[in-house]
């Protein structure tokens, strides 16, 4: 979404558009999406941030 904002806000021609389509994203385009590493699985709290036991 930063991407799309920072891309909008770049453009300084105006054009008009007829349509736009939204749409949702398949599971598996999400996991494309998605990086990093699972370091230590112990269940945090949201609201202290400390290891639920």
């Amino acid at each position: 979404m930063k991407d799309l904002l920072e891309f909008l806000k770049a453009q300084t021609k105006t054009e008009e558009l007829d349509a736009i389509k939204i749409a949702l994203a398949s599971p598996d385009m999400i996991r494309s999406w998605s990086f990093g590493e699972v370091k230590k699985p112990e269940t945090i709290n949201y609201r202290t941030f400390k290891p639920e036991r």
